[in-house]
């Protein structure tokens, strides 16, 4: 069983679809370890995005995600990187498979709702920015 963090982005709390996108992710069997909605800090958003720094789409998507609270979740399972990337989708909604959680709330590839670790040493880093490991490690 692995963790992996997962965070609902700012339009999607917007749009109060913080519980039909947990019960997605429960649904497919991801246990919710750790959960809250939260403000970023603009230098916790910026430490969060670091490998995207040098992208020309770096400046909007640092003042997106601190246009709104975010709801930021540690999830359990079996291969959880992978579940719940499946889960998401395609970054781009207009790419996603229907019934991902990015086909049925995103609205763009920046407003698509939903991040997902990609790796699990990408999860561990994530994890330790938002939560102390007592938090979700249980």
């Amino acid at each position: 069983m692995d963790t992996t963090f997962s965070m609902i982005k700012p339009d999607a709390t917007a749009r109060n679809l913080v519980g039909a996108i947990i019960q997605k992710l429960e649904s497919e069997g991801l246990k919710l370890q750790a959960g809250r909605l939260t403000r970023i800090t603009p230098s916790l958003c910026e430490t969060f995005y670091q490998d995207h720094k040098s992208k020309p789409f770096f400046k909007s998507l640092i003042n997106f995600m601190l246009s709104g609270p975010v709801f930021v979740m540690a999830l359990k399972g079996e291969k959880a990187v992978e579940k719940v990337r499946k889960i998401m989708g395609h970054t781009d909604p207009a790419q996603a498979r229907p019934g991902t959680i990015r086909a049925l709330y995103g609205e763009s590839i920046e407003r698509n709702s939903i991040h997902g670790s990609d790796s699990l040493p990408n999860a561990d880093r994530e994890l330790a920015l938002f939560f102390n490991k007592t938090e979700w490690k249980w």
